[in-house]
């Protein structure tokens, strides 16, 4: 594997310099498979087609799915020396193009799928040009298909620099607005590295991708295997029962997924093959009984503790480990030094709680905002906002979430958002946005309703909702009261919104029947 000391191009260029004829990606939808040659030269055309672009833009805009085409990009750009800016197809054209503006991408690149809503998004941010990987519909929507002639090499002689920003990832803040993290070539590195000497590389590697590429976890895998020179399976969609037929099928060794995705595994039955060595289970925790029924069924599971702002993981606990130690995310990995404080930042002893603090060279220059960036880093690091403490060992436990960010499915929703959807309606005075418990998606999104007088109708929150939130921000659960419960200094009580949530809280699939 090389070290970012030896790189001297892009990651991509270094690999096929070095095992060009190893299978570098394979898609599953279409059983097609490339060569590192063979992905070479196809990100080459798509880096010549950006380069004639009418644009300046340093930052590229990518509005697409988990396929491969969403590899080349990423890896052209980098051969560019420009920042991807994934774009989460899930959300509204409204919060896609605040994101854009905020990013200054001119640039958006799309495929069939997102093309409207590219379209959308750059009329709403005054963006453009909008580019497709397939042949667009829209007379208004260019083609990236390489303009010059086959065989002309477009590998950059740039230098690579470590401290490029080759990212920037959007997250929830806990103040209400998403916050930008850059990441630069050297985190991206750092964290393969890192993650290599935990879960181990063998060259006959096959790390099966079933996560969306807008996430850090469908991306991670993409670029690993590249530095490691090892194979990337693409599996556009995940769904149970296919893609436990690819796991055997395509002999994959490694996955990426998040806690829903493997309890729906091994409820169907799922018996993992031999050649399976890691489950990378992160993007939310995982309960107890999930990672017991992991043990019982032989799932190699490796729960970890990661934020976007550390380019994945933190810290990654080892079967051996969850066996003898119960609630554990093990210990940081190599690189990674965690720090629990007390609230005035000293340091505590093993065994206390506090917030734990991230260094290291996995850890984001900053953010986006320079406020929020002065705000989150400290002398000792990056402040993470979520408690925990570790052992005499050196083994970690997460207490509490950050903020009061809402983890559903693998996404995440802050309150706030939510909250300014509800209060929007005309016949809602008041709300407060929480996640409860769920066992299909480790939590769901839930509502309590301050009404305008009487006569509220829960259908008519939904419909509204509906039309300003993304379908994983809608509240799943709702509950109406005449105030909402408040502590003594006035801020509200969300301990006591959750308990009237769940004591009587209404399911919004029995209103919607």
């Amino acid at each position: 594997m090389p070290e970012l000391g030896e790189l001297t191009t892009d990651l991509l260029s270094t690999r096929v310099a070095a095992t060009p004829e190893a299978t570098a990606l394979i898609d599953v939808e279409t059983d097609r498979e490339w060569s590192y040659a063979e992905f070479d030269e196809r990100v080459d055309a798509t880096t010549r087609a950006l380069a004639s672009l009418e644009t300046d833009s340093s930052r590229i805009g990518v509005l697409m799915g988990t396929r491969p085409a969403f590899a080349v990009v990423f890896f052209a750009t980098m051969r560019m020396g420009r920042t991807v800016v994934p774009l989460n197809v899930r959300e509204t054209t409204e919060t896609l193009a605040g994101k854009v503006e905020r990013t200054d991408c001119e640039t958006i690149v799309c495929d069939r799928e997102t093309e409207s809503t590219a379209l959308e998004i750059a009329d709403l941010a005054d963006a453009g040009p909008v580019v497709s990987v397939d042949e667009p519909r829209a007379g208004t929507v260019e083609y990236l298909s390489d303009p010059t002639e086959d065989g002309v090499s477009s590998a950059s002689d740039r230098e690579i620099d470590p401290d490029d920003t080759q990212l920037i990832m959007f997250t929830s803040g806990t103040s209400g607005e998403p916050k930008g993290v850059r990441l630069t070539v050297g985190n991206l590195v750092a964290s393969a590295t890192a993650s290599a000497f935990r879960l181990g590389v063998a060259p006959d590697d096959r790390w099966l991708c079933c996560l969306p590429m807008y996430h850090m976890g469908g991306l991670a895998p993409v670029l690993r295997s590249t530095l490691y020179g090892t194979t990337v399976v693409i599996q556009r969609e995940f769904d149970p029962d296919e893609t436990v037929a690819i796991l055997e099928a395509y002999d994959v060794t490694g996955v990426s997924l998040v806690p829903t995705m493997c309890k729906r595994l091994l409820e169907g039955g799922w018996e993992p093959a031999d050649s399976l060595r890691f489950v990378l289970l992160g993007g939310a925790p995982a309960t107890e009984d999930l990672l017991e029924r992991c043990l019982e069924a032989g799932v190699p599971v490796h729960p970890t503790y990661g934020m976007t702002e550390t380019a994945s993981q933190i810290a990654t606990a080892t079967p051996a480990e969850i066996r003898s130690h119960e609630g554990t995310v093990g210990r940081p990995l190599v690189g990674t030094e965690v720090t629990v404080v007390d609230d005035g930042g000293k340091p505590v002893s093993p065994g206390e709680p506090g917030e734990l603090v991230v260094s290291g060279p996995t850890v984001t220059p900053g953010y986006l905002e320079d406020e929020q960036t002065a705000a989150a880093i400290g002398e000792r690091g990056l402040h993470t906002g979520d408690i925990g403490y570790r052992d005499e060992g050196g083994r970690l436990w997460i207490l509490n979430r950050r903020s009061d960010r809402i983890v559903t499915g693998g996404e995440n929703v802050d309150p706030g958002e939510v909250i300014d959807a509800l209060r929007s309606h005309p016949a809602v005075d008041d709300a407060s946005v929480v996640g409860l418990p769920d066992e299909e998606w480790g939590e769901r999104v839930a509502a309590v309703i301050v009404p305008v007088g009487d006569g509220l109708e829960y259908a008519s929150v939904l419909e509204h909702s509906d039309e300003r939130l993304a379908g994983f921000k809608r509240p799943k659960t709702l509950a109406a009261v005449d105030e909402l419960p408040r502590t003594a200094s006035g801020t509200v009580d969300r301990e006591a919104v959750r308990e009237r949530l769940l004591e009587d809280g209404v399911d919004v699939s029995d209103v919607l029947r």
